[in-house]
């Protein structure tokens, strides 16, 4: 068994055994008011887990299903419980993640201390990367939830979001020379600053913070696979940080909402199906291109805007 595949074990035990020592202190308890049931909260950690790490927007696809589930829609405190919710059940795909590109966190650690120059710029450039996103979300954070935290918002990034995919795949598919691209290593702390501030576009849901940073890293000069891996590594900075902040400001009504339980299983069903999706990812895009993820993007734009029109949403 590898490294990778002992930590993700250890891992899922570990959120496995809390998920189930919350739900019986929740049932000892007699809490019978959230509004959410523990098969609810593993279908919405299943869907952030399956597309948190996809070009298609975990966030859109949240919304999308909470509506439908009709959490949240009651009342404004509602909203903002359920927003916290899909945001705070990221940490099981964060985690996901972390186990998967561990190597690289202990590379940066060695780095901080001065004993890995690649590691110190690699840390250098996810801060350079992560500082426009923390700056705009928090200038405009509660602008953007309370604007475009909704179906219609989300369709139209959905739309936008595949006719760019299938644009730059066509491009990439007629140019004459194809370069290799740089890797990780030959990354600049402005190439950095640059897909961070392409990040920023992510804030609208239904964008997708992947497809903006790994179509940003390609469009600097960065090769598929390196664009991915820094995709990845600066999704952990910046849903960390989104996580934390949310938890910290509405963690307290989602909880009153929700129950730790149902926050536990959403989290622990976020991390074994992001386990799967980041994996199943890596293979894939080795030797196909990103054109599957605009043609289902806009296909899924279509379906829900007729569910929309027609008042079934």
């Amino acid at each position: 068994m590898t490294r990778y595949r002992r930590r993700t074990l250890w891992l899922l035990l570990v959120l496995v055994a809390s998920t189930i020592a919350v739900c019986v202190a929740d049932a000892r308890n007699g809490s019978g008011a959230s509004k959410m049931t523990l098969g609810e909260a593993a279908l919405l950690g299943t869907i952030e887990g399956l597309t948190e790490y996809l070009p298609v927007s975990s966030t859109g696809h949240l919304l999308v299903a909470q509506r439908a589930m009709g959490i949240g829609t009651a009342t404004e405190e509602d909203k903002r419980a359920a927003d916290a919710f899909a945001i705070c059940i990221q940490a099981g795909a964060i985690l996901a993640v972390l186990g998967l590109y561990f190597g690289r966190v202990r590379q940066m650690g060695r780095g901080l201390l001065g004993r890995d120059d690649d590691g110190r710029r690699l840390l250098v450039n996810l801060v350079a990367g992560f500082v426009p996103a923390a700056a705009v979300g928090l200038a405009f954070g509660d602008q953007v939830k309370e604007h475009l935290f909704g179906p219609w918002p989300v369709v139209l990034a959905w739309a936008i979001g595949g006719a760019a995919i299938l644009f730059v795949a066509w491009r990439r598919d007629h140019a004459k020379e194809r370069p290799p691209g740089l890797t990780l290593e030959a990354m600049t702390w402005r190439l950095a600053l640059l897909i961070g501030l392409a990040q920023c576009i992510a804030m609208w849901p239904g964008v997708s913070r992947s497809l903006i940073t790994i179509v940003g890293g390609v469009l600097v000069g960065l090769s598929l696979r390196a664009a991915i891996e820094f995709s990845f590594l600066l999704g952990l900075v910046t849903l960390g940080a989104a996580t934390t902040h949310d938890a910290i400001r509405h963690g307290a009504l989602m909880l009153e909402t929700y129950s730790p339980a149902a926050l536990f299983v959403g989290m622990t069903f976020a991390f074994v199906s992001a386990v799967l999706s980041v994996r199943w990812l890596v293979r894939y895009l080795q030797s196909h291109g990103l054109a599957i993820f605009g043609w289902y993007r806009l296909a899924l734009a279509a379906v829900v805007t007729l569910l929309l029109v027609n008042g079934a949403l």
